[in-house]
Formats: structure tokens, C-alpha cells, sequence
């Protein structure tokens, strides 16, 4: 067994061309403590449990890898090939190629962040987007922050802490994560008054609950499940005119901000940003990287003095948003006033691909690959969308012996120059099936890469 004196130094591993390469590749401080740790592992290994010491060659090829996964990002782009739409796991929408530059443009250098041009003095984030929702959307004023659970948190603490919300049984839901509508109410200092039943709402229910102590009523779509069966619930226009006229502020939270017609491409409707204004609701809160196409974000539209009541919330400041964000959220926005959503966003030009389209695309990898089966299935939107409603696609399956195995030789598929890029399927019948209309259409000459080099596994 080898002693500990056998151990190379610090300095004699550096100076090794190995070692050199590590220094020009990562830097002296992380090479350094790479070296330093595995140094301490073989002497820790060797004390504990008499291993033999490693020799020079094997000390260095334990540095290099640990230093690759210390350097490898964990967040990093992959190929969705699952037929999920908006895939809350691997970062919901895609942005649009405006959107990409939007943030590079402001990213890569100075930007009018929170500086006014015309006066040549310090300005306000809050601006940035408010203009084109409020056109959009045909709303008094607008709010950006980071996401659209700190958009209802800040409707709440800001306009009805203390006071009680009245929220239907049938929406006191949970989304993902375990965000709940009355953990946020507690947060908020609101107290929540919870009226009908489960599947059953009346418009009397509200009007038997109202009292003094009530400041609002809350509806929250239930953009991630259904109630089916014996259900009735009033509409919104009939809540906000019965609580508009006991002096109640009617706040709505549609989660997912749908701002096209969702019913044009064959899927139920969904509750839209502009009807909800329309009917009656005081503020309307959504998110940005759901059915709007954008980055994250939360947005609150609504009525003027309302909107500015929230900007002077302390807990503004502390969820707003990003530059980055607000850029690639104006340039989102700005396909929708130029009536280009369709063309432009990724989103909905995977929503609005025909299914033929779809197949001609997976029958082309099926023959560029020389193997597989095209069959006939099904898409979902996901992200908490429209749950249950799907839309008829074509996916390429592979009916393999072990077909997780070949889920995960394509998962773990590694970024970079000369490894092939990750693909995300899903199983379907036994077979691994990868769906065209959710693999962008620059990552079709990946896909087939990391396909080739796995299936040649098989």
C-alpha cells in the first residue's frame, strides 16, 4: 500500500500539461480547489479505509471530471419532444426571436431602465409595458411584476388587508408548487369568507355574505382543472354588478392570460384578459409566460387609482420586475398590437400547426432516422392551461425492450460542442414517442443527432 507521502502536491499536479490545460480552461481558483479536494478524498479514503493511493494520471482524471460538472450549468436549453405545450418544467413558452433580442439589446448594455429621456432624470420601471397593455388591452392603467402569484398577493395586502374577501369553494385552488389561494389570503392579512359549495355557487350565496366588514370578492379561474357534472356558478358580470353595488372591488385572477381566442384552434375558450375587463372586474392579474407567450412576469390591469395604490405598496419594489423581463414582455406584446402573435409568437405557432403539417415533419425524421413508426395522437397546451383539451397531432414512436432506458439515453444527452443536445419524449402505449409540434423547428438537425447516437445504443 502506498503511503500518504506518495501524494503529488498542489503545485506538481499545476505544473503537469494536464494540469495546465485545467489552469487555462477553468482559471487558477477553481483548479486549485479541484486539486485541493480530490487531494483530501484519497487521504480521507486512505485513513478511513487503507485504499491505495491513486497515482498521478488517476488523480488528474478525477480533477478533470470534477471540475467539468462544477463548470457545467444546470440550467441549460433541451429539446421538448413530450407534445406538451407549455411545459411548467422545462420553462413553459419559448420567447419569440424579437423577444430574444429584446433581451440581448438591453442585457448586453445600458438601457432606459429607470431614466427618463425627455427630462434627464431618474425614471420609473413601472412604465416600461404599461402603455402598450393599456392599449392592447383597452385598460385604465397597467402593472408589471414578477410573476402572478406576487401579483394577487399585492392586489391583497395592498387593497384588503384586514378586510374580508369573499372567494367562491369551487376556486379555492391550488396550483403547482403548492401555491394555494388561502395560504396567499393569510399572507395577505385578507381574511377569507368562503361561500357556496364545492360544485354549487349562487349569486345569492355572495349577496347573503356581504357585510361591512367585506372589501372585495375574488374570483380565481381554474385554469389547471375542471368541475364537470351537476355545477352551476354565476358569471362575472353578474358578481361585480351585485358587489359594485355594496361599494366592493372585484378583483379577477385568470392565471393563465389568454388574449386570443383559444377556440379558433379547436380548444375550449378561455377566459380572456379583455372580457374579464369588459364584465366588470376592478383588476385582472395574469402571467406572462402561460397562454400570453411571454416571459415571467405577473400583470395587473385595471382601474387607474387602483394600479397606482399597488406602484406604492411597499411590496411592489420588492416583486418587481426585471429589466430583461420587462424588455422581453414589450416585445411579446407588441406581436399582439401588430396582430403578428400567431407568426411570430412559438406558442401559438404550435397551437395553430395542422396536424398534417405535423405528420409531413415526423415523417421526415422517420426516414432521415430509417426506423420508427409515425402514428396519430394527441398534444395538450399543459402549463396549467386549459386542463383536459388536447389537440390531434402525429409523434414518432419507437416500440424498443426497455423503453424508459431509451427516455433516459435521450435525456441525458449532454449541451455542448460535441455532445448531442437532450431531447424530453414521453411513453405512450409502451412506445417512446416524440412529438413534432413542440420541437422548434431550428432544433429538428438536433433532434436527429442525439437520436441517431442513441438509438445506435439499442
Amino acid at each position: 500500500m502506498k503511503n500518504l507521502r506518495s501524494l503529488p502536491s498542489v503545485d506538481a499536479l499545476l505544473g503537469t500539461s494536464l494540469g495546465e490545460s485545467h489552469l487555462d480552461t477553468y482559471g487558477h481558483n477553481l483548479t486549485v480547489q479541484a486539486i485541493r479536494e480530490t487531494l483530501g478524498e484519497a487521504r480521507s479514503a486512505n485513513l478511513e479505509r487503507e485504499a491505495q493511493i491513486p497515482g498521478q494520471d488517476e488523480l488528474l482524471a478525477d480533477i478533470g471530471r470534477k471540475l467539468h460538472v462544477w463548470a457545467s450549468p444546470t440550467l441549460y436549453p433541451v429539446i421538448n419532444a413530450s407534445g406538451v405545450i407549455l411545459h411548467t418544467n422545462l420553462g413553459r413558452a419559448p420567447l419569440s426571436v424579437d423577444a430574444l433580442n429584446a433581451i440581448r439589446d438591453v442585457g448586453g448594455q445600458y438601457s432606459t431602465l429607470e431614466f427618463d429621456m425627455e427630462k434627464g432624470t431618474r425614471g420609473s420601471r413601472l412604465e416600461h409595458a404599461n402603455e402598450m397593455l393599456t392599449r392592447l388591452l383597452d385598460a385604465e392603467a397597467a402593472l408589471v411584476v414578477n410573476n402572478n402569484a406576487s401579483a394577487v398577493l399585492l392586489m391583497l395586502k395592498a387593497l384588503a388587508s384586514g378586510y374580508k374577501v369573499v372567494i367562491a369553494r369551487s376556486q379555492l385552488i391550488e396550483i403547482g408548487g403548492g401555491f394555494r389561494i388561502p395560504d396567499v389570503m393569510l399572507q395577505s392579512g385578507a381574511e377569507l369568507t368562503e361561500v357556496g359549495t364545492t360544485n354549487r355557487v349562487h349569486l345569492r350565496d355572495y349577496e347573503q355574505t356581504f357585510d361591512v366588514e367585506t372589501t372585495a370578492v375574488l374570483r380565481a379561474h381554474r385554469s389547471n382543472f375542471a368541475i364537470v357534472g351537476f355545477t352551476t356558478e354565476p358569471e362575472l358580470k353578474e358578481i361585480a354588478q351585485v358587489a359594485h353595488n355594496q361599494g366592493l372591488y372585484v378583483f379577477d385572477d385568470l392565471g393563465s392570460g389568454a388574449l386570443l381566442d383559444t377556440a379558433k384552434y379547436g380548444l375550449e375558450h378561455e377566459p380572456m384578459v379583455q372580457e374579464s375587463l369588459a364584465e366588470g372586474a376592478d383588476l385582472v392579474c395574469f402571467s406572462g409566460d402561460k397562454l400570453l407567450g411571454g416571459p415571467q412576469a405577473g400583470i395587473i390591469v385595471g382601474r387607474g387609482d387602483l394600479i397606482e395604490r399597488l406602484k406604492n405598496h411597499p411590496l411592489a419594489r420588492a416583486i418587481r420586475a426585471d429589466k430583461m423581463a420587462l424588455a422581453a414582455l414589450s416585445a411579446t406584446l407588441l406581436h399582439y398590437l401588430k396582430g403578428e402573435a400567431e407568426e411570430k409568437i412559438p406558442l401559438w405557432q404550435m397551437i395553430a400547426a395542422q396536424p398534417e403539417e405535423i405528420r409531413h415533419r415526423a415523417e421526415a425524421w422517420r426516414e432521415a432516422l430509417g426506423r420508427g413508426e409515425v402514428v396519430e395522437t394527441q398534444s395538450t397546451v399543459g402549463g396549467g392551461s386549459l386542463p383536459g383539451e388536447s389537440l390531434p397531432t402525429f409523434a414518432l414512436t419507437f416500440r424498443v425492450s426497455h423503453p424508459q432506458a431509451l427516455l433516459a439515453g435521450l435525456r441525458t444527452s449532454s449541451p455542448g460542442v460535441s455532445r448531442s443536445p437532450a431531447v424530453i419524449g414521453r411513453i405512450q402505449d409502451e412506445r417512446v414517442t416524440l412529438d413534432p409540434r413542440t420541437v422548434l423547428l431550428h432544433q429538428e438537425k438536433d433532434l436527429l443527432k442525439t437520436l441517431e447516437s442513441v438509438l445506435g445504443t439499442q
